[in-house]
């Protein structure tokens, strides 16, 4: 089939302003840092007795926090009285926590919106799934990260680390329409198989996903050192951009979560790539280089989830093996798919 030009054109503006808005939201999750102190102050202090009462049932976050990231309490017992207060729900926390907010979540989601736009008229434009070479692989991956730290966003009132994931994307967006901007195409024989929707849809899904981890992986190494730091007396306390980082254990939680969501996706993912190579090449395994890398990286991140089930793996240590997994998952998609020659040599820049 002919490539769509009206569509094609359409999913490069939609791109580029998902590319711009999320960069506008970026700017104004960092005004929260810089100017939005006075009025989180105001809401937390208006909201104190509530979140007093909640706290006594483990009820959820205050506005404008991450939270414990523990699961609910239990409910009260029927003896217990009746609570005057509930707690705020999702978007009312985000709407006490401040005008910055509101606007970065606002941004957010309006660019989100732009890049499933854009990734859904590319699959119009070429007629399939619009994952089918490095640059397609890209945005649609980082499409996949803003959407999973939106839910994350809304679970956890988690907006403090919207500068930071959001930031990743952004980056990592604007590289990819940079660097490795693909015209859209049609696909080379190999990929032209229904395969192409079940595998790479499971493997795009599980490095957004894993993305977000990464990041959050690293925000913890970062918040643990400089909290460190402070107790030793070798910093000094009050770094504003610090101390609004959820807490070493809180990211912790986080990341480990994230992790355990995307990691049977990837498990599918590989077992799928297994199945579409019997059909395309007649064996299920050859140890292609891209085969090997993306089991290493099942093996190091089912090492992670081991080890951070491991009372004496927790912390620092299990998250450099969590980082360690995504490093091995960037080189196969980045080198291993682009530079060396084998069985995926297809998946590389021009597709």
């Amino acid at each position: 089939m002919s490539v769509n030009l009206g569509f094609a054109q359409a999913s490069s503006d939609f791109l580029t302003a998902a590319l711009l808005i999320y960069s506008l939201a970026v700017l104004a999750f960092a005004g929260d840092y810089a100017f939005g102190r006075p009025r989180r102050k105001a809401a937390a202090k208006a909201t104190a007795p509530a979140v007093a009462q909640l706290a006594t049932v483990g009820a959820g976050p205050a506005a404008g926090s991450v939270g414990s990231l523990d699961e609910p309490a239990e409910p009260p017992s029927p003896a217990a009285p009746a609570l005057p207060v509930r707690p705020l729900g999702a978007f009312q926390a985000m709407w006490a926590a401040g005008p910055w907010v509101r606007i970065a979540a606002a941004l957010s989601a309006l660019g989100m919106l732009a890049h499933v736009i854009a990734i859904v008229t590319r699959g119009l434009a070429v007629h399939r799934a619009p994952w089918g070479n490095m640059y397609e692989f890209v945005t649609a991956l980082t499409c996949v990260a803003a959407l999973f730290f939106g839910y994350i966003v809304v679970r956890y009132r988690a907006w403090a680390l919207g500068v930071f994931v959001m930031g990743a994307v952004t980056i990592s967006l604007g590289l990819a329409e940079a660097l490795i901007n693909t015209p859209a195409g049609p696909l080379v024989p190999a990929l032209q198989s229904y395969w192409l929707s079940i595998h790479v849809t499971a493997m795009t899904l599980a490095t957004g996903i894993f993305f977000v981890a990464a990041v959050l992986g690293i925000l913890y190494l970062v918040s643990q050192r400089y909290r460190k730091r402070v107790a030793e007396g070798k910093a000094e306390g009050g770094n504003g951009l610090m101390e609004r980082i959820p807490s070493a254990e809180q990211l912790d939680k986080l990341t480990y979560r994230t992790v355990v969501f995307g990691f049977p996706v990837w498990t599918f993912g590989v077992i799928a790539g297994a199945i579409w190579a019997d059909q395309a090449w007649g064996r299920y395994w050859g140890w292609d280089p891209v085969e090997t890398w993306a089991f290493v990286t099942w093996v190091i991140y089912a090492a992670y989830l081991h080890a951070r089930a491991t009372a004496g793996w927790r912390g620092a240590r299990a998250h450099y093996i969590q980082l360690l997994a995504f490093a091995t998952l960037m080189i196969n998609i980045f080198v291993i798919q682009i530079f060396i020659t084998g069985m995926h040599s297809y998946a590389g820049v021009a597709g």
